[in-house]
């Protein structure tokens, strides 16, 4: 048995801590500096998502390890560039509620991007630069992969963060992240994920009602991601060694992407955690390739899986994801069938909060100033990504994995080295059978 830290006794530690420094969390009443670390599409929208929800905040540094990925995510941050969707969107600004034209949102966002030459930081060793060239909010937006890597170093330096989801792509990873989030509560640092679900308030009100006993004792649980292929690059320039191609194609290597399961599935494996209180003991998955077959720009994960996982007291939860080509079905849902009635996870909602991808970042702010309660997503977003790494392995290798059996496993995806020019094996499809667990 593991003896990492659980949600409980982080939470433990987060009260300990909220006694024992009494508005830690207030900062100063200048601006928050903020810095981004991964600037792709992502984590430009992510930038955009906080100064939109949050008037007293700058950027004011970006790491990437290309430097063509950082120049045009600045560009298109100092343009506007996806303003647009957050038309009429009500936040507060001058301490009172707003409702942001097109125009309002043009002249208010741009003029926060501060982000001076000597703070563009590329390369592999470009995020350390970031977290310590005085910023306040370390943003973590890169492919999964890194994030535990990240996480652990915006802590050390005692940076309140945004991680985006997941947050680790094997067992070795997501226990140095679950660890680095204990040290972030008894740091007092506040924590906030890119699981915005918990920051939509339809889905917080009907999670509460169904935890209040809305529809009955759960008795099973659906979900489904059926969705096209999130991201492939179009071709592999000769120039670009093994290293350089798969961060460019990044989408189709486990190692840095986790499979869909883990990067993509992860947001209704969460909430089925999060409905449930807690993580699965158990799951038995299938899974394999229909079309991602004879081409390298199409990697080693799966195009589809199946996994039933079982929670504690024998409750059973079907998750089913895949991407399949433009043209079939997409369907992203969820099911929790209780003794008394049926849920989406949405339907039992009276009212209706605004975006919930500029909510989250609302939520982040008021934990840093002591406005609102002290959050740390940290260990929460960690089981989640856990239960979803535990899925995959069961399908890669056939066999029935418990929580106890990933909470120990030794899989560490990660490179040893790191270099544009690196050459690399060719990535194995996993095959059950021959796929080992470790």
């Amino acid at each position: 048995m593991s003896d990492l830290p659980t949600r409980r006794s982080v939470l433990a530690s987060t009260a300990a801590a909220a006694l024992a420094l009494p508005g830690a969390r207030a900062a100063s009443d200048g601006k928050l500096r903020a810095g981004l670390v991964g600037c792709g599409g992502r984590g430009t929208q992510a930038v955009t998502d906080l100064l939109t929800g949050n008037e007293n905040v700058e950027l004011v540094a970006m790491a990437d390890i290309f430097e063509d990925k950082l120049e045009g995510s600045l560009r298109r941050l100092r343009e506007g560039s996806g303003l647009r969707r957050y038309e009429n969107i009500t936040v507060q600004r001058g301490g009172k509620p707003k409702t942001m034209t097109l125009e309002d949102l043009a002249k208010d966002i741009p003029p926060r991007i501060q982000v001076a030459p000597e703070n563009h930081f590329v390369g592999f060793e470009a995020f350390k630069k970031l977290v310590n060239s005085g910023v306040d909010i370390v943003m973590l937006c890169t492919p999964p992969g890194y994030r535990p890597m990240h996480f652990e170093a915006a802590i050390e330096a005692g940076k309140h963060v945004f991680t985006e989801k997941p947050v680790a792509t094997d067992p070795v990873g997501c226990r140095r992240f679950m660890a680095a989030a204990k040290k972030a509560a008894e740091k007092k640092l506040s924590v906030v994920s890119g699981a915005q679900r918990h920051a939509h308030q339809e889905y917080i009100e009907t999670v509460d009602k169904i935890k209040n006993g809305a529809i009955g004792e759960i008795r099973s649980l659906y979900s489904h991601y059926f969705s096209g292929p999130v991201f492939h690059a179009q071709a592999r320039d000769p120039k670009w060694a093994d290293m350089e191609w798969q961060h460019r194609n990044w989408y189709s290597f486990v190692w840095i992407c986790g499979d869909q399961i883990v990067e993509q599935h992860y947001h209704n494996i969460d909430f089925i955690n999060w409905v449930m209180g807690t993580h699965p003991v158990k799951v038995v998955a299938t899974g394999g390739i229909s079309w991602r077959k004879g081409n390298e720009l199409y990697g080693n994960i799966y195009d589809h899986m199946a996994s039933d996982f079982e929670y504690p007291g024998g409750i059973r939860y079907s998750s089913h994801c895949r991407q399949y080509p433009r043209g079939c079905t997409n369907d992203v849902s969820d099911l929790i069938v209780g003794a008394k009635g049926v849920s989406n996870g949405l339907d039992l909602a009276t009212s209706k909060g605004i975006n919930p991808y500029v909510q989250e970042h609302i939520d982040l702010l008021k934990s840093i100033r002591g406005t609102g309660p002290y959050l740390n997503q940290g260990m929460p977003v960690a089981e989640a990504t856990m239960t979803a790494i535990m899925g995959r392995e069961s399908a890669y290798s056939g066999i029935a994995i418990t929580w106890d059996m990933i909470m120990n496993s030794q899989l560490d995806l990660m490179p040893k080295a790191f270099d544009y020019k690196l050459q690399m094996d060719p990535p194995a499809l996993p095959e059950p059978g021959k796929y080992k667990f470790i």
